[in-house]
């Protein structure tokens, strides 16, 4: 009976770890604590090793990932090998995109150090949308800014290897 007590309290403190991690990432942030938790307690929490794949580019996109604690590259696959393309950092979600497009994954993210996350179901993740259009906003704006940066990523490097023209 006491162990069960003791488990009992642990959970209880990780389940409010984890609404508290997820109150840091922007797009939670305006969510009530009590929707925060049902999202906490729905999720799955995992852990990664460095070098561990949470998803592989091509896959089915099934769930979003929070990152509470470590570090992961973005990695895409071209004709000439894997090309590193962002970092992951904590407070950082993931995989979302396969979900709101309803697309293969679009990269491979791949721990670079020991890594927590929470994992969202497509379901729950997506009924949180519904429920939460604000969060929908703060999606578009996550989404516009990585586009914006990719942008002006691509333009930097075809901007390099065209030759200057003459004036």
């Amino acid at each position: 009976m006491i162990k069960d007590h003791a488990a009992g309290g642990v959970a209880l403190m990780l389940l409010r770890d984890e609404v508290e991690m997820l109150r840091r990432v922007p797009i939670f942030s305006r969510i009530a604590p009590a929707k925060l938790k049902l999202l906490a307690f729905t999720s799955d929490r995992m852990t990664y090793h460095p070098g561990q794949n949470l998803f592989r580019q091509g896959d089915v996109g099934d769930a979003a990932y929070v990152v509470l604690s470590g570090t992961a590259d973005i990695i895409v696959s071209s004709p000439a090998g894997e090309i590193k393309v962002a970092d992951v950092e904590v407070n950082s979600i993931v995989g979302e995109i396969a979900i709101l497009c309803d697309v293969s994954r679009t990269a491979t993210v791949r721990a670079t150090s020991p890594l927590e996350v929470l994992r969202i179901s497509k379901e729950h993740f997506l009924k949180l949308l519904s429920d939460f259009p604000e969060m929908a906003v703060e999606i578009m704006r996550v989404l516009a800014d990585r586009l914006n940066h990719t942008t002006a990523e691509l333009t930097a490097a075809r901007s390099a290897k065209q030759p200057q023209m003459a004036q």
